[in-house]
């Protein structure tokens, strides 16, 4: 299942009973908060879902797979998530 912001809004609109310019604001500024954190802290936690986490991958050889050439893949960060134990539970229909 895919989801939107709009539909994040959307949702928001129908439960909080805010107008939709202010429901679609709450959505951004949320985002905005988990991407400010990310950067500043590295990490988010979010108690009863889970760990967004920033993970420094290091340079490596790869290879383009349309022309065989061997390439090197830069240093990067990437963000991963773990669930909580909570999720975990949930997702697997324990109580």
């Amino acid at each position: 299942m895919s989801v939107t912001k709009v539909e994040l809004a959307e949702l928001v609109y129908e439960h909080m009973k805010v107008d939709k310019r202010r429901a679609a604001e709450l959505v951004d500024m949320f985002f905005e908060e988990l991407k400010a954190g990310l950067v500043k802290d590295g990490e988010i936690q979010i108690s009863g879902f889970g760990k967004f986490v920033i993970k420094q991958k290091k340079e490596r050889k790869g290879r383009n797979p349309q022309t065989n050439q061997p390439l090197t893949i830069s240093k990067r960060k990437v963000a991963t998530f773990h669930h909580s134990q909570v999720l975990k539970e949930r997702l697997n229909n324990k109580k």
